[in-house]
């Protein structure tokens, strides 16, 4: 195989195949890191909405320890 005018061997052929596998994990990963911090702050704020509202319903004021 010939890339930008040198001929590459089995081994330089196999070590590119490997750094772009690796590189296509790694987007994997921070793909899924991504999408868990986004579905944690979303949890977060929905935990933080429920809270409240329970604290409204059940007549709390600003929800700190003095009312």
């Amino acid at each position: 195989m010939t890339l930008f005018g040198q001929t590459l061997g089995v081994q330089e052929v196999a070590s590119l195949t490997l750094l772009l596998a690796t590189l296509i994990y790694w987007l994997f990963v921070l793909r899924g890191a991504r999408d868990y911090r986004r579905w944690f702050k979303q949890w977060e704020a929905d935990r933080k909405a429920r809270r409240e509202a329970q604290q409204r319903a059940e007549g709390g004021g600003s929800g700190g320890p003095w009312g």
